[in-house]
């Protein structure tokens, strides 16, 4: 049996994906550096860990709806499931690293979502649990599973899912609504010609004499997240 070591050497956010991905870097070393192994199908669950790190008071208010009041979070910060996903190693003798693509979801009916937008800075502690199959052997092939003991800590900073959400929906939120909501809402929207989503939810807080928001900040010329540059609203990322 070839015995296989996980580590998550980083996470960055994948900026030419089609979607927000994000890449864990991850580093697999057999106990013996001879060992040949042809391929991994690894099987990867990603749970976030939240009583590993402190908040500060408006991120505790945001995760209440999460956790519930802070007085109460001894027995209610539980870890939260990520993702979990599937991917093959190519063969490798010795040590190999590759990059993990994990998808990920800005919608904010997920506890995960909610989990990170809630977030300021700081890291998030993330474990990652592995499972799989290995193919190996000098002199054609052996198979064994990937002992489920076998697991991976990282901590990835805020600033890195920020980014990820940044790129692709600049100074954006998600909101699902019930179909017929939807519904509603897009007939107001014609009969008062209006041209976007966005001038249409500005046109109903009005008429319910509510403040407008403020400009998205690609109007202010600005750059909400280090790293990032912003880009003008167009209807396809526009809320």
């Amino acid at each position: 049996m070839t015995e296989l070591s996980f580590e998550c050497t980083g996470v960055r956010a994948d900026r030419r994906a089609a979607a927000p991905t994000l890449l864990f870097r991850l580093r697999l070393t057999t106990a013996d550096p001879a060992d040949r192994v042809h391929a991994v199908a690894l099987r990867c669950q990603i749970r976030i860990e939240p009583a590993r790190r402190d908040y500060r008071p408006d991120e505790a208010e945001a995760l209440a709806d999460l956790f519930g009041d802070r007085s109460r979070w001894s027995s209610t910060l539980h870890p939260l499931q990520f993702a979990q996903v599937s991917h093959v190693v190519p063969g490798f003798t010795g040590t190999t690293e590759i990059e993990l693509p994990v998808p990920c979801s800005y919608d904010l009916d997920v506890a995960a979502g909610r989990y990170f937008h809630a977030l300021a800075d700081g890291e998030v502690p993330l474990l990652l649990l592995f499972s799989g199959t290995v193919f190996a052997g000098a002199g054609g092939f052996r198979v064994h599973p990937v002992p489920w003991h076998k697991e991976a800590q990282v901590r990835m900073p805020v600033t890195v899912w920020q980014e990820m959400i940044e790129t692709h929906f600049p100074g954006c939120g998600w909101l699902r609504l019930p179909r017929t909501t939807l519904d509603a809402l897009l007939a107001y929207r014609s009969r008062h010609a209006l041209p976007s989503w966005q001038q249409a939810v500005e046109a109903l807080l009005a008429a319910a004499g509510d403040d407008p928001p403020p400009p998205p900040p690609s109007a202010r010329h600005a750059r909400p997240f280090p790293g990032t540059a912003a880009r003008p609203l167009a209807e396809r990322t526009a809320p």
